[in-house]
């Protein structure tokens, strides 16, 4: 100890500052191997990496470790231990987080594939999932649609998940029993001549496993029509929604195609790009012959009744006797009769009618 102290005395400070090749231990003891000729192939390792574990919460390590084992187990050498070989392979294996993990330990902590092993499943599968999986295992309950067969491998993966989960036999087969559908129990009690609960642990697991490969291999497949590659299956109504839309399309298309082709329409009164009938020109005209026809005596507006009025008659009415006189008064010049001439207005509502019809025609010309 006297001279560990001196060498330490005279170390400089700088050599503490550099690595040590001591602290870069592995965690892992890797046992010796007496063969003279010993050596892991490539192809080893390469298989074991393409199965690595990462740790994540989704990742089940007791698959992994079976896999890792029976990669294992294909070699076998003389003079060389199984745990030298998996000790060495192991760390191959793990990536991420899990890597991460087997290299923050303790230099020399496993000396022995169990203690490895052991370590690695205690970290990656705690009492809170052990938990878990055990309570899924005792409440299974039969899905809607689901199989007899599909609820039975269901049942099975969720043990081979937990394969530490302590229940009994007889607990398995009875929850298994109890989580299934009325129509399927039936079945199973028909088949067992009864009820299932009659039978023994080891007959009733025999019969679940007789009748759910019976049901996988004469499942029934009527009324399930086989897919056609590159088709796809539609009901009526969304083959009629289909129908539709292509309807839809064709005339939209039509409608673009009239738009284009069909002339634009102008104005008789003033030659402007809009139907006759919203001219402005056209109400003025309509608006001030109307005033006018008020205005004017001659018109037809004109009230004829006047005529025979007492007040306005030019009768002579002191000598009724008499022969009838001019009912025009003196000096009176009556104007001359004219031939009745169409308003502007009624021949602006001919245009317009006959603009109509022409552009009716050529629209139901269009639609044949």
């Amino acid at each position: 100890m006297a001279d560990n102290q001196d060498n330490q005395n005279k170390r400089l400070l700088s050599d503490y500052a550099v690595p040590n090749v001591n602290g870069a231990q592995p965690s892992i003891v890797r046992p010796t191997v007496n063969a003279n000729n010993f050596e892991i192939k490539p192809g080893l390792i390469q298989m074991v990496q393409q199965e690595q574990f990462g740790g994540g919460p989704s990742e089940d390590p007791h698959a992994h470790l079976a896999n890792f084992l029976e990669i294992c187990d294909t070699i076998k050498m003389n003079g060389v231990s199984d745990d030298a070989i998996r000790l060495r392979l192991f760390p191959f294996s793990l990536k991420d987080k899990a890597k991460a993990w087997l290299n923050s330990k303790a230099p020399n902590s496993f000396t022995t594939w169990n203690a490895l092993s052991q370590a690695f499943l205690s970290k990656y599968f705690p009492p809170g999932k052990t938990a878990k999986l055990r309570n899924d295992i005792t409440s299974f309950a039969q899905f809607d649609g689901e199989s007899l067969y599909e609820a039975w491998e269901r049942f099975k993966d969720l043990q081979r998940k937990c394969p530490h989960h302590g229940l009994p036999d007889w607990l398995i087969v009875q929850t298994f029993y109890n989580g299934l559908t009325h129509s399927v129990r039936i079945t199973i009690d028909a088949a067992a001549g009864g009820t299932l609960m009659s039978k023994s642990t080891e007959e009733a697991y025999e019969l679940l496993e007789e009748m759910a490969s019976n049901n996988y291999q004469w499942s029934n497949e009527r009324g399930m029509p086989k897919k056609v590659p590159g088709m796809y299956d539609v009901d009526g109504i969304n083959m009629l929604n289909a129908k539709v839309d292509s309807l839809v399309k064709i005339f939209g298309k039509l409608g673009n195609v009239n738009s284009i082709s069909s002339p634009v329409l102008s104005c008789d009164c003033c030659g402007g790009a809009h139907m006759s009938s919203d001219c402005m020109q056209v109400q003025f005209v309509s608006n001030y012959n109307r005033q006018q026809q008020q205005n004017n005596p001659y018109s037809n507006t004109y009230n004829p009744g006047w005529r025979n009025h007492p007040n306005f008659s030019w009768k002579d009415q002191g000598n009724q006797g008499s022969s009838s006189r001019p009912l025009h008064p003196p000096g009176f010049q009556p104007k001359p009769s004219q031939p009745e001439s169409k308003q502007s207005w009624e021949i602006a509502i001919e245009k317009l009618a006959n603009a109509s019809s022409e552009r009716f025609e050529r629209l139901e010309a269009k639609v044949d």
